[in-house]
């Protein structure tokens, strides 16, 4: 399979929906990622034999200049499943025919994570069981107990 990688500009659509990032921080993060593209399977009959329009999004979260510490630190710890040994994101699009339309899909995909990434956990509030749900197991529990009071061995 041929691949060739490339740095190709983003496209100001794709920034524009970056939610977690300001856009100026965004086209800076744009010279660090690496685009590679190579065939892809699925939709395009005798054209996915010729035409390289998967796309796959490089780009190393651990070395970005563009970002804080403090955020390296929270896509580190939240991605830590989707990252590679090297400490790189992988993402890749296949879904459509046009190198352009994959290209602006896993941009889409970058920044859907990104903003999912930064967007703050919403904390669990502690609730007490109510009244009657505390009467419903203790009830549940002297059934269960009188079932088995019944069971003992009896005399024969």
């Amino acid at each position: 399979m041929a691949s060739k990688a490339t740095r190709l500009p983003l496209s100001s659509r794709c920034l524009s929906e970056s939610a977690s990032l300001s856009v100026i921080q965004a086209q800076q993060l744009s010279s660090e990622l690496v685009f590679t593209t190579s065939r892809s399977g699925g939709p395009g009959g005798q054209n996915v034999n010729k035409v390289s329009s998967k796309v796959t999004l490089r780009w190393a979260v651990a070395g970005s200049a563009v970002l804080t510490a403090d955020q390296k630190q929270i896509l580190l710890t939240r991605w830590r499943s989707r990252l590679t040994t090297e400490g790189e994101l992988l993402l890749s699009s296949q879904e459509s025919r046009s190198q352009a339309e994959n290209k602006a899909l896993v941009i889409d995909k970058l920044n859907h994570l990104l903003a999912q990434a930064f967007t703050p956990r919403k904390a669990r509030k502690a609730t007490k069981p109510t009244k009657a749900s505390k009467k419903r197991r203790v009830d549940a529990k002297k059934r269960h107990s009188e079932k088995k009071k019944w069971r003992g061995r009896g005399e024969y």
